[in-house]
């Protein structure tokens, strides 16, 4: 990143300078508080644009994308009122059909806003999205579904302007599984004259929450959680009242923690239906797993055994927790290949791993891990949300002192993460240069 780039950075988003520092090889053991899910809260807060009177959302986590979102739903003319971890959202007054760049720039989710604006107000204006430098994500599936339900889409000056008198329903087939693709048209769809059927949607836990808060409000969606879901739009929806469903990457990620440290955690208000390919990945790594109810406990193994991994969509490997696995492979015996198919540029954090150690080489869309005695502790750099998280991991489990540098990221999807790991005894601080 050029010098006056990455400056600007700094003082676009005001946590850039802040770093967490690790002193790793302590075994974790404790209990963690799993919060709500950041992919599955920003649509459903962004839902609340489909109907008049205060929505109530409960479980909501602290992140810096849902206080992004919460700005662009106040510019747009929502009330927003907050007490703890519930937010009440009543869209009565939206007004502007506006999503700018100023706002939209930090997070891709907010192109979520396209289609309850175009099936609410006719109208949209919302900015090409930004958010984590992972790969292309283009929109172009999320413009081509709403022309199908027969909005008018132009590009202007990074913007993209939809219009539409009246959206009807029609059958839409997405040439690439899109969480963000279906979430968007489902609700465009429920305010459309007839049916629209999206076929090769995304099965995600995140698209089923939203379909459930939708019919709270009175939708008719059926199907969710498969690749077809049909959609029968009614004239007008009512405000509902839900909580968030617990995060599964957040779950993950101390997963993969109590296995690196050979650890010994129990994850509470998890949803344990939504691992079961985290915890068959893990179980084959030599780690003791036990769910009971909404509660998952993991015992590490002394001894960490090799596996594959392929990154899919829901239910298969989550691309999501690709970055923290390829640190637990860091440290396994053995030769593991870690496959990336979601995104074509998420191998970023191999090169601050390899700075700690770490025997990984690359070659197209696999990397190639052999497994080391130990990883030493070093200042590395976060290019990302995930990468983030992966680094922490390494800190957690590496020999010495680990800063992690430009930990901004993280604030985005995981709630006080360093405060979590500090109560199942990791030592570990964030510091503010």
């Amino acid at each position: 990143m050029p010098v006056g780039a990455f400056f600007s950075e700094i003082l676009l988003n005001g946590e850039q300078m802040d770093k967490i520092i690790i002193e790793g090889g302590r075994s974790l053991k404790g209990e963690v508080k799993i919060s709500g899910s950041k992919n599955a809260a920003l649509p459903i807060l962004v839902s609340s644009l489909l109907a008049d009177g205060w929505n109530t959302y409960n479980n909501v986590p602290d992140l810096k994308d849902i206080q992004s979102i919460k700005l662009l739903l106040t510019g747009l003319g929502a009330r927003i009122e907050e007490d703890g971890s519930s937010v009440r959202i009543d869209a009565g007054g939206l007004c502007n059909p506006e999503a700018p760049y100023e706002l939209v720039r930090k997070m891709r989710a907010s192109i979520l806003v396209l289609g309850p604006l175009v099936a609410r107000l006719k109208k949209a204006r919302v900015s090409l999205p930004g958010g984590c430098s992972i790969g292309a994500r283009p929109i172009n599936l999320h413009l081509k579904g709403l022309a199908r339900l027969g909005a008018s889409i132009e590009l202007k000056h990074g913007y993209v302007e939809a219009f539409a008198d009246r959206l009807t329903g029609n059958e839409i087939y997405f040439d690439i599984i899109t969480v963000t693709g279906t979430e968007n048209l489902m609700m465009a769809a429920v305010l459309a004259d007839g049916i629209t059927v999206l076929r090769n949607a995304a099965c995600e836990p995140e698209v089923v929450a939203l379909a459930d808060v939708l019919i709270k409000m009175g939708a008719d969606i059926q199907g969710a959680g498969t690749s077809v879901i049909t959609i029968k739009g009614v004239p007008s929806l009512h405000p509902a009242s839900i909580s968030i469903i617990p995060d599964r990457i957040e779950t993950g990620t101390f997963m993969v923690a109590a296995a690196l440290t050979g650890g010994d955690i129990k994850l509470l208000n998890c949803e344990p239906d939504h691992m079961q390919t985290i915890i068959h990945k893990l179980r084959l790594t030599n780690a003791d797993i036990k769910v009971n109810n909404k509660n998952i406990h993991i015992i590490g193994s002394n001894e960490i055994s090799s596996i594959d991994i392929k990154t899919m969509p829901y239910p298969g490997f989550p691309t999501d927790m690709q970055a923290q696995f390829m640190v637990l492979m860091s440290i396994a015996k053995g030769l593991s290949i870690i496959s990336e198919t979601i995104f074509e540029n998420r191998f970023i954090h191999v090169s601050e791993l390899k700075r700690m150690g770490a025997d990984i080489t690359i070659s197209g869309n696999a990397a190639m891990v052999k497994g080391v005695p130990l990883l030493s502790g070093a200042p590395v750099i976060a290019s990302d949300l995930r990468a983030s998280a992966s680094l922490i991991l390494a800190g957690l489990v590496a020999r010495g002192k680990t800063e992690v540098n430009r930990v901004y990221h993280l604030d985005r999807g995981y709630e006080a993460i360093e405060k979590k790991f500090v109560k199942i005894g990791a030592a570990i601080k964030r510091v503010r240069e």
